[in-house]
């Protein structure tokens, strides 16, 4: 077991711990939370040896094995999975030793380094790799990719599918789901939920954290407070005992009342349909842990709308994508990502935007906000439309030399010259009292952005939007950068909100608490989706089960199966000058294919003889006990990988010359 015992820990000057104590199980999955600032990556830093602790003591099983993921960005030309399978530490091990084992020709070091390579998995290291890229949203033609070829975002997925191929006791995850779209944190928490270690975990996504975790560890005031459950049962005892606070329970009626009113409010909007049945439930919550809710330091609402056009937008057989670039060849078509969109966005809908990543969720909000044409279609606006757009790259969108106080001072010229006045007060002092609501006080509003935290910068921007008072709110994966206070707050604005909501989210606790109705954007088209998250959920997953088995299934085909799969051109009316053509055709396409099938059912007859010698040699390398005879089982077993590999690479050739030969 983790244990720590009147442990003071400091980074600097800063004092993190203050004689913490906690003690964590061997097999326990652990959710560590705490505001930003609070110590949990200080904490973790401790428990993977870059920091020590300055006073008390603390103590891990030495024989412990840790695994975490890398944060610095991967620079290499590997392939993606060649890079992920070199993350199983223990099988790079086994591997070193049988080579060095093979150059002393010493009989028993072989055999015994065979057995370690034979333990360590190293006959499915490429099968386990796989299913980890796969799962964390890769194509199965990316497979092969070099790691340089993808952007930064597909990259962190890499280390992340490298930190779970290692064997490990102890997996600390920081933050896993900031580069994960929906299905690929859906996928994350049935891995997790199977891992056999010791998990520590730190995320501001709460249903994750209530899908993997069974303990939770709160930092507060540099000590550690352990919790029996995932985080919705930290937050329900937590708030049980600030209930039992009386004089603190006292100061916080006022905004538990105000809390309480848009409960009552929303839960009467409802209707009988899932998805506001299941906001309901998000908002019993809410009512449920109030005394939490009111604790936060920081909240904000957004200013009613000057006006609600009704329709806000409508779109008719609308196609959203990109244009070519600037330096393409004349005449170059646009990248359509999204087509023949028909749909209306009608005051006071609060939508939530599905969909895998890479279908074109980012292009329809993009194109709504503005920042992209459409290729092809009307898109009319409403009289009076005024958008507040929070996009995934928002973020890079501030000056990093300007201040807060500077960029309000900007937006309010760029709002007064576009002739776009929001009603709100453009004095330098009301700016600052307006950034003071933002938790921008005293010297903040002269701090450099730069050396902002992703959180505070993203909270200048929602102070940016909620300052032009919107009708019409588009936001792309706001909650990246925010802790849980933070979504918290933001989640109860969007309830008061008296605007239209477009919400592109991998937070389901957002989604739920906020979203009445939800698009699917898939397959080149947006459709409602007659569910709630849940069901949601139960089809991603399904989706990616049928994606798995499709690509196994493409894997065996042999090339007869593909052949079948060809269909012959058809020829509607039997003109016999043609159908002597498509014979000539077709027979020459035979004596052509029939050498390359000839040679394919050699290769998959010897491969098959391979595979069962393999099964055989496995099998006795697991009960031989001579060394010698372990040395040379596998010795051959190597030499069969390497055929089998070979052979493998022929079958590919030959089945792409079948193909090309069919056309």
């Amino acid at each position: 077991m983790i244990t720590l015992k009147n442990v003071v820990l400091r980074r600097g000057a800063k004092v993190i711990l203050d004689s913490a104590s906690v003690t964590l199980n061997p097999g326990e999955k652990i959710g560590l939370v705490g505001r930003n600032g609070a110590g949990k990556s200080s904490l973790f830093a401790m428990l993977n040896g870059t920091l020590h602790e300055d006073a008390g003591e603390y103590a891990i099983p030495a024989q412990w094995r840790m695994a975490q993921v890398a944060q610095d960005m991967p620079e290499t030309e590997q392939s993606a999975t060649s890079y992920v399978i070199d993350g199983d530490v223990v099988l790079l091990a086994a591997q070193a030793e049988v080579e060095a084992a093979e150059a002393s020709g010493d009989g028993d070091r072989m055999a015994h380094a065979y057995m370690e390579l034979y333990d360590s998995g190293a006959h499915d290291a490429q099968a386990r790799a796989q299913a980890l890229i796969l799962g964390l949203g890769f194509k199965v033609n990316e497979l092969d990719h070099p790691v340089n070829s993808f952007s930064g975002g597909w990259r962190m997925r890499l280390q992340l599918a490298r930190a779970l191929m290692c064997p490990s006791d102890l997996l600390l995850l920081d933050e896993p789901t900031n580069h994960l779209d929906l299905d690929a944190l859906v996928w994350l928490e049935a891995w997790l939920k199977r891992y056999q270690g010791t998990m520590l975990v730190i995320s501001h996504d709460r249903e994750f954290l209530d899908a993997v975790t069974d303990v939770t560890v709160h930092i507060e005031s540099a000590k550690l407070t352990r919790y029996g459950g995932n985080y919705s049962k930290f937050e329900d005892l937590r708030a049980e005992q600030m209930a039992l606070q009386q004089t603190a329970f006292a100061k916080q009626q006022d905004k538990i009342a105000h809390l309480q009113k848009f409960i009552a409010r929303f839960k009467a909007k409802a209707s009988k349909a899932k998805q506001a049945q299941s906001r309901v439930k998000a908002l019993d919550r809410m009512e449920k842990i109030a005394p939490l809710l009111a604790e936060a330091d920081f909240t904000f609402e957004f200013k009613e709308p000057a006006n609600l056009p009704n329709p806000m937008l409508a779109m008719q057989n609308a196609y959203f994508g990109y244009p070519p670039p600037a330096d393409a060849p004349e005449g170059t078509a646009p990248t359509v990502i999204v087509r023949n969109v028909s749909k209306s966005v009608l005051a006071g809908q609060r939508i939530g935007i599905l969909g895998a990543n890479g279908q074109g969720k980012s292009t329809l909000v993009k194109t709504v906000a503005r920042a992209l044409a459409p290729i092809q279609g009307d898109m009319t606006e409403g009289k009076g439309l005024n958008i507040g757009y929070f996009a995934q790259q928002e973020l890079d969108v501030l000056r990093p030399a300007d201040n807060p106080l500077e960029h309000m001072i900007r937006l309010v010229k760029e709002v007064t010259a576009a002739g776009k006045i929001s009603g709100q007060a453009t004095r330098e002092q009301d700016l600052r009292a307006f950034l003071g609501m933002f938790n921008f006080g005293g010297d903040m509003v002269k701090q450099a952005v730069g050396s902002m935290s992703g959180g505070e910068k993203a909270r200048l921007v929602l102070c940016m939007i909620v300052w032009q008072r919107p009708n019409l709110l588009l936001l792309d994966e706001p909650t990246n950068h925010l802790d849980l206070a933070t979504r918290e707050a933001l989640s109860m604005a969007l309830n008061e909100f008296e605007g239209t909501v477009m919400l592109v989210s991998h937070d389901r606790a957002l989604l739920r608490a906020v979203c009445d109705e939800f698009w699917m954007v898939s397959q080149g088209g947006v459709e409602p989706f007659d569910g709630d998250l849940d069901d949601y959920q139960k089809y991603l997953l399904d989706h990616a089960k049928r994606q798995r088995e499709e690509a196994r299934e493409d894997n065996r085909k042999s090339a007869g199966a593909t052949q079948q799969t060809a269909a012959a051109p058809t020829v509607k009316r039997e003109d016999p000058e043609q159908k002597k053509l498509e014979a000539q055709r077709r027979q020459q396409q035979a004596e052509a294919i029939k050498p390359l099938r000839k040679e394919l059912e050699k290769i998959d007859r010897k491969m098959q003889s391979l595979t069962t010698e393999r099964d055989s040699l496995q099998t006795l390398l697991t009960t031989a006990t001579a060394p010698a005879e372990i040395a040379q089982t596998g010795k051959r077993l190597k030499a069969i990988d390497a055929d089998m590999g070979a052979l493998e690479e022929r079958w590919l050739e030959l089945t792409e010359q079948i193909d090309t030969a069919a056309v």
